[in-house]
């Protein structure tokens, strides 16, 4: 059976919110593919609403491209906590919070929810721009960590 990274993660010691690198890949032709958790809630503790969750994928997936430099995709866990950012080269923890801190707060500011028509997605009745604020809010309150692991001592 193949070995998958995230789940030799112990999910009982991690403290959310947090970006951590979960993975890199390289070629034999020189490209960098780096997987990123953007973990917002604790796991086993808190899930975000499927609303929620899909409105943040919308706007995480537009944002997140305007200040992190080759973002490929994101997407959803499914233990909904938080997201994948898959990206080419590599980028250190550090700068990956402050452009996810830059995303969070263009959230906040955001008014109309982009991709929500039947044409653009696969179920566009499924959002709440209100609840996707309210969980925000909280990551930044709580301040993102580089570290999953930073908050045990404290």
């Amino acid at each position: 059976m193949a070995r998958v990274e995230s789940f030799e993660l112990d999910h009982n010691i991690v403290k959310a919110p947090y970006v951590r690198v979960a993975g890199v890949e390289h070629d034999d032709k020189g490209s960098t593919i780096q997987k990123i958790d953007l973990r917002f809630l604790q796991p086993n503790t808190d899930a975000l609403p499927t609303s929620a969750v899909h409105t943040l994928e919308h706007l995480l997936a537009t944002y997140l491209r305007d200040h992190l430099e080759g973002v490929i995709d994101v997407s959803p866990m499914g233990c909904r906590t938080g997201f994948y950012c898959v990206k080419w080269n590599e980028t250190t923890p550090a700068e990956i919070a402050v452009a996810l801190e830059k995303t969070l707060k263009d959230v906040l500011a955001t008014e109309i929810i982009p991709a929500v028509t039947a044409k653009e997605c696969g179920n566009y009745r499924d959002h709440s721009l209100y609840a996707a604020k309210v969980y925000v809010e909280q990551v930044l309150e709580q301040g993102i960590s580089r570290d999953p692991f930073e908050r045990i001592l404290n």
